[in-house]
């Protein structure tokens, strides 16, 4: 039986608390302990605690060895109620939402705060100005519950509401375990990539080589790490390029490409994982990043900085595990088509996706003539709107003999395209059409060296630009952030699954549809089971009993470049 106690923490360390009724009201007056730490040790038998928001409590509980198994996060929560009502970007902070329900003056959220390299100081104190009395806080709670039930799926939101929390508790659990990280081996990986380091912070000696030849090759001195100055270099040369991302410099013909292409590689190391890097985020060989669960409108995680889900292939040779412990890397294999089969309920989908094997074979050998490739584009182009040329063949291909998959993401488009919301499966919402708040609120990466794919997170403003790319965001949001959804129920699995066993496991990462465990060497085949079951649990979980399965692709290993 779910006992739930309400928590805030007071000025001076203690607590005020209260045991709760399902509809959110005291059970009995509330108790103020003078420690806020023992408040929760002592109450074992407590299975969900509600506060308002888990970064202020949490790490401070972490930090004496107390962990606890399930919250009710009301700022997160409040977030998700916003977006459901069409409201997004409308302060979020649970003093916000007290003046809502009392319609008085709301106050702006603060601004957000930088992390602190190396230090979990900033985790335990509040923003100033988020901080509400007691009473007040059962009110947004009590308040919240009945928000959720006047939504048109309440058992959907509610199980979306328990795992954007329990993603909160995860997030804390993971900054405090860390990464395992060896700094030895990172300096020997950088001094091989980058050279010798020069006096004064300026360039490695490898990139000024590199600048040299690109220069010689433009035969004027050229700034490579200025695009600027790059773009300008080939117009002189006859060359016009709008930019500098490495897939239309690929293209061009000029002796410069290949030692741009090269600097660029490099310089993104050096400013984004080099020795200024390591000296700020590693410490006793562990990197703490600070993980911002629904940190973009899918419901995809961020960081709030540390890049740690940009970590280069060549630098992860420094994660490596402890002494008899291995890293348990574990890839959810197709995910987003399968839970596009999972949402849409065609049935020709769900069969193919109710294998382990790989999912574009077997959609080849039902509508492709065996061709994979063909039926992988015809897959992603209908999840994300990549319909050109030979596309729009594969895609009636794929509308004839799934018609259901298709029309669902069919119909999300066309609600973009009118300016309708659209919700994920378990009702995360997408921004609305107009006003949806700028792209550093959304938390999404706004720079990318990389030719854009299609699987990436959209941008509100983008998306508000026009009702076209609007649509496209739309199609692509029910099934991204359908998986979001299914990610963190995963999470939760794995949490609660590797603590019941008893396991002395630790998650320390997480990316999209990525998860690493650090383990005991003994310990990684159960783990490796602990999250194959995990993932058909979050599977039944989130869309209820499908043929659909949620596989992974997992490897044991030492270090985690190896996974790969």
């Amino acid at each position: 039986m779910t006992e739930r106690w309400a928590l805030t923490a007071t000025g001076a360390g203690g607590a005020h608390l209260a045991p709760l009724t399902p509809i959110g009201t005291p059970t009995a007056p509330a108790l103020t302990e003078p420690d806020l730490v023992e408040a929760v040790r002592s109450r074992p038998h407590v299975t969900r605690w509600v506060w308002r928001s888990t970064a202020e409590i949490y790490p401070r509980l972490l930090a004496a060895g107390v962990r606890v198994s399930r919250c009710y996060d009301i700022e997160a929560a409040e977030s998700l109620l916003l977006a459901h009502e069409g409201r997004l970007g409308e302060p979020r902070s649970a003093a916000a939402a007290y003046a809502r329900l009392h319609n008085a003056p709301v106050p702006p959220d603060p601004p957000s705060r930088a992390a602190e390299p190396g230090s979990q100081s900033s985790l335990f104190e509040p923003p100033s100005g988020t901080d509400i009395p007691f009473e007040a806080l059962l009110q947004v709670y009590a308040e919240q519950l009945r928000r959720h039930d006047a939504t048109a799926h309440p058992g959907r939101m509610r199980l979306l509401t328990a795992a954007e929390s329990a993603g909160m508790l995860i997030a804390a659990e993971m900054n405090r375990s860390g990464m395992p990280w060896r700094a030895d081996v990172h300096r020997d990986v950088l001094h091989e990539l980058l050279g010798e380091r020069y006096a004064g912070g300026g360039e490695p000696r490898r990139l000024a080589e590199l600048a040299d030849e690109v220069s010689a090759a433009f035969g004027r001195r050229v700034r490579p790490d200025l695009p600027a100055d790059v773009v300008k270099a080939f117009a002189q040369a006859g060359i016009k390029v709008k930019s500098t991302r490495r897939w239309e410099l690929e293209e061009l013909d000029h002796p410069a490409v290949q030692p741009l292409i090269q600097y660029k590689k490099l310089y993104r190391i050096w400013t984004a994982h080099g020795w200024s890097w390591l000296q700020d985020w590693v410490r006793d060989g562990r990197f703490r990043p600070e993980y911002q669960p629904g940190g973009t409108v899918s419901g995809r995680w961020t960081t709030n900085g540390g890049g740690a889900l940009q970590i280069p292939k060549v630098i992860r040779q420094a994660v490596v595990a402890d002494d008899g412990w291995r890293l348990v890397v574990a890839d959810a294999d197709q995910m987003e088509p399968r839970v596009l089969a999972a949402i849409s309920r065609d049935a020709g989908l769900m069969e193919v996706a109710g294998h382990d094997g790989d999912l574009y074979t077997a959609l080849s050998d039902r509508a492709f003539q065996g061709d994979r490739d063909h039926a992988k584009v015809a897959l992603l182009g209908a999840i994300y709107g990549q319909t050109s040329g030979d596309g729009l063949k594969n895609l009636a291909a794929l509308r004839r003999r799934f018609p259901l998959a298709v029309a669902y993401v069919d119909d999300a488009a066309k609600a973009g395209e009118e300016g309708r919301l659209v919700r994920t499966w378990l009702g995360r919402t997408s921004p609305p059409a107009a006003g949806s708040g700028d792209d550093d609120e959304a938390g999404i990466p706004q720079e990318s060296d990389e030719q854009p794919s299609g699987d990436g997170d959209f941008t509100p403003g983008y998306a508000s630009s026009n009702a076209r790319a609007r649509g496209r965001f739309t199609r692509n949001f029910v099934v991204q952030g359908s998986a979001a959804d299914w990610a963190l129920l995963f999470l939760a699995a794995l949490r609660q699954s590797l603590t019941a066993a008893g396991l002395r496991a630790e998650l320390v990462f997480f990316q999209h549809d990525e998860v690493m465990v650090h383990c005991p060497q003994e310990e990684a085949e159960a783990v490796v089971e602990a999250i194959r079951a995990a993932g058909e649990r979050a599977g039944r979980t989130a869309f209820g009993e499908t043929p659909v399965r949620f596989p992974f692709t997992t490897a044991i290993v030492e270090r985690y470049s190896d996974a790969k």
